[in-house]
């Protein structure tokens, strides 16, 4: 119950605004539709990952979360890059986040 429970905030603070900021990228860099396509599918199989992730590690939830909140951690650095999905969206991400 406690884990369901520490996945569903994880959800809510990490993951949902991880997608929300690639909704954002995606539409401001007009990205191509396959990095679209890449995106979402990354985002189907990494999603339910760090959030199980998070319910079976709470010292690790508890240390993102902080981590990306006060700016240590780029959302970007907890996507798989070795998933084919995920590795041109880290590009991405990781190239609009120079730019800034």
């Amino acid at each position: 119950m406690i884990s369901d429970f520490i996945g569903w905030i994880f959800a809510l603070l990490v993951v949902d605004p991880l997608q929300a900021q690639i909704q954002e990228q995606v539409e401001r860099a007009k990205l191509p539709m396959e990095i679209v396509r890449q995106s979402q599918a990354c985002l189907v199989t990494q999603g339910p990952q760090l959030i199980e992730r998070a319910a079976s590690d709470y010292g690790w939830a508890a240390a993102t979360v902080v981590n990306l909140a006060i700016g240590r951690t780029a959302p970007a650095e907890l996507l798989d890059i070795k998933d084919p999905q995920c590795a041109a969206l880290v590009s991405v991400l990781n190239g609009a986040g120079e730019d800034a």
